[in-house]
């Protein structure tokens, strides 16, 4: 299947050659204005200017559908490289004793948060939890996420932990979205090892790892390293214990206090640290000195009433950083990538390229996609959106109450 993209508006994200953006880099959004794109089965296999066929010295190439986007501007779907996207039930009960004040500490200390979601999903089979789970990541890709990393961590037993794991592969083998697992044992400390955090500890390494690693069910590995749930001590017992079997670490780091989980994350060379509201100048100077990329994710922020990530002083430091939604039942319900952005940018005062690059190419690199889909390039999978008619780029994150994803293609289809 051939399609040919015509008049284009604005053709963004367009990169020859793909690399991790930090610092000034970040705010440079390669454009082209009235661009023509060429799709060949599943990849990008050219693009350039409408003018080029003007004079008539070249032709636009031959292809079976063409498809005008006059108006519109056409980038890579987003990438969301943090997510909790297998889970039971909501937690709106939950929302409301937010509304009276309780945070998120005093919310699990009663028996809610992780562990009320982790009771749920044990309750339900394999098969009603991957069909919950499909018909959101539609949703999602419905709002232009072309690849998304899903964790675990809502099991908290060997067999909650691994149903969800399997729900995640069947979910790569039966979406077009470019899917990672990471497993996320490491989430909280279960109810019935409340006295025993040694002996949840040893069957999340012991019992669970060496099945994931038989079954090939994870790519990364995760733990909140925050207090009340895993210190950096045990963050790095068990990532190094993850690094065995394959599984590079991804680290849920200072959300709610200074918990040393950067520097940690950064010890253990991580994909990424994610969360990042709690932050010093140590941290920021670790992260900005390593190749770890900084997931920030502001509508959790937002949900819990939390302070907004620093993401001024992570970019000028040098850091590395992407955005993301963290969709999960308990402090972020929303899959809204294009959210994700224009919040980036009213809270966190990024610039719209900024903000873009980090869902984008960014964080295709937070999920180890940087090769593959994130940017406008030859040879990349063609992950793509296409907006409705805007005046600017910078509209997009500007009208943020406003959905403004028209279609989507991924691996060279349309998503409808």
């Amino acid at each position: 299947m051939t399609i040919l993209f015509r008049n284009i508006k604005g053709l963004a994200g367009v990169r020859e050659n793909s690399v991790v953006l930090r610092g000034q880099e970040l705010a440079s959004l390669p454009l082209i204005n009235q661009a023509w794109l060429l799709v060949e089965d599943d990849i990008i296999a050219a693009y350039g200017k409408e003018s080029d066929f003007e004079n008539g010295d070249k032709m636009p190439p031959e292809a079976e559908e063409i498809i005008d986007c006059s108006g519109r501007y056409m980038l890579p779907a987003w990438c969301d490289s943090h997510t909790h996207l297998v889970f039971a039930a909501s937690r709106e009960n939950e929302f409301i004793d937010k509304i009276n004040g309780l945070g998120y500490a005093e919310i699990a200390a009663r028996g809610g948060g992780i562990l009320a979601s982790a009771n749920k999903l044990n309750e339900m089979d394999e098969d009603s939890l991957y069909q919950l789970a499909a018909v959101r990541l539609k949703k999602a890709s419905l709002l232009g996420t072309g690849a998304m990393e899903i964790k675990s961590g809502y099991g908290l037993t060997v067999e909650g932990e691994l149903k969800m794991l399997r729900v995640i592969k069947r979910l790569k083998q039966s979406s077009p979205v470019s899917i990672k697992a990471t497993f996320l044992g490491a989430h909280a400390i279960p109810g019935n090892f409340k006295d025993d955090r040694e002996g949840y500890i040893r069957q999340v390494i012991e019992d669970m790892l060496p099945t994931i690693a038989e079954e090939k069910l994870a790519d990364y590995i995760d733990v909140f390293c925050e207090q009340g749930f895993f210190s950096t001590e045990e963050t790095i017992r068990i990532c190094e214990a993850g690094k065995q079997y394959g599984l590079l670490p991804k680290i849920h780091a200072n959300q709610l206090h200074i918990s040393g989980g950067v520097q940690a994350g950064v010890a253990l060379d991580a994909v990424s640290v994610d969360h990042l509201e709690s932050m010093d100048a140590a941290a920021i100077e670790a992260l900005a000195a390593s190749k770890t990329i900084g997931t920030l994710l502001p509508t959790a922020a937002f949900f819990l009433l939390m302070p907004y990530q620093p993401a001024r002083q992570l970019i000028s430091a040098g850091a590395a950083i992407a955005i993301a939604t963290d969709f999960n039942p308990g402090s972020s319900p929303s899959y809204n990538m294009q959210l994700v952005v224009a919040m980036s940018c009213i809270q966190l005062r990024m610039l719209p390229e900024e903000a873009i690059n980090a869902a984008t190419i960014n964080g295709a690199f937070a999920m180890g996609l940087g090769t593959e889909t994130g940017s406008i390039t030859v040879g990349k999978l063609a992950n793509l959106l296409l907006t409705k008619t805007m005046p600017s780029l910078h509209y997009l994150p500007y009208s943020f109450g406003e959905q403004l994803v028209d279609r989507v293609w991924l691996k060279g289809y349309a998503v409808y």
